[in-house]
């Protein structure tokens, strides 16, 4: 891989593991020094796996849906690193699957709160930190072009939200020359998401309906992620870019 982010900082949220685990990796091997955040699992061994490839990185613990949290531990990461030029935020989840017509009210709070909530949090906190012309790449989902699978209301909800939040911030940020864009993957194995939430059946289906016939893996995602990381994608914002094998609507 081309060394198009050497010199620059690079901030992970769920870096631990699956797609997070994948672009903190990719943004290294481009040459950036990466901090990561993870919750459920460990990232301090993301974190040394970086560092002995020679980039610099650090593994920090943090409740992404604790403001406070995520403010300490920006802090940390733009101190550790010496500046933060790209966010990547990543956290998000299912949790588990509910019906509409019968979701719980704790439910929805939580689903929104993983993936829409702790993007604004992460995002307003990088900002204190991100010079003129940095990037901030938000990980959604297909779910928020066709409301996803059956149970997934509002998981499909946050992640539109995600898309409308990433095209306000572009506008906002884009005299200082910020980027603000999405990527939107569909079914990428290797990741603890679709192995908890997805059935075999139910992956081999959504195989043999991708026009590239097979599913993706988190460096599908990572490469999307360097791209718009760097200056070749210095004039895209507000863009969503689909990683999916060409599914819509399926």
């Amino acid at each position: 891989m081309s060394r198009d982010l050497a010199g620059r900082s690079a901030l992970v949220t769920g870096g631990g593991t699956g797609i997070g685990r994948g672009i903190a990796l990719a943004l290294a091997a481009a040459g950036a020094d990466v901090a990561l955040t993870y919750h459920n699992h460990d990232g301090e061994q993301v974190a040394a796996e970086i560092r002995s490839a020679g980039q610099r990185s650090r593994a920090f613990a943090l409740d992404a849906l604790d403001s406070r949290d995520v403010d300490r531990v920006v802090d940390a990461a733009a101190a550790e690193l010496g500046r933060l030029d790209i966010l990547v935020n990543n956290v998000g989840g299912l949790v588990a699957r509910q019906d509409g017509a019968t979701m719980s009210d704790e439910h929805w709070h939580r689903v929104i709160d993983i993936n829409l909530s702790s993007v604004m949090y992460a995002t307003r906190a990088v900002l204190r930190h991100l010079p003129d012309g940095g990037r901030v790449v938000t990980i959604s989902s297909l779910a928020a072009h066709h409301g996803g699978g059956a149970g997934a209301a509002a998981y499909a909800a946050a992640k539109a939200g995600v898309h409308g939040l990433s095209r306000s911030l572009a506008k906002e940020l884009g005299p200082r020359g910020i980027t603000v864009n999405v990527v939107a993957p569909g079914l990428i194995l290797q990741t603890p998401f679709h192995e908890t939430f997805t059935p075999v059946e139910a992956q081999q289906a959504a195989v043999a309906a991708t026009p590239l016939a097979r599913a993706g893996v988190p460096a599908d995602v990572a490469g999307a992620v360097v791209y718009l990381a760097s200056d070749r994608a210095s004039f895209v914002t507000g863009a969503v870019l689909d990683v999916n094998g060409g599914t819509y609507f399926v």
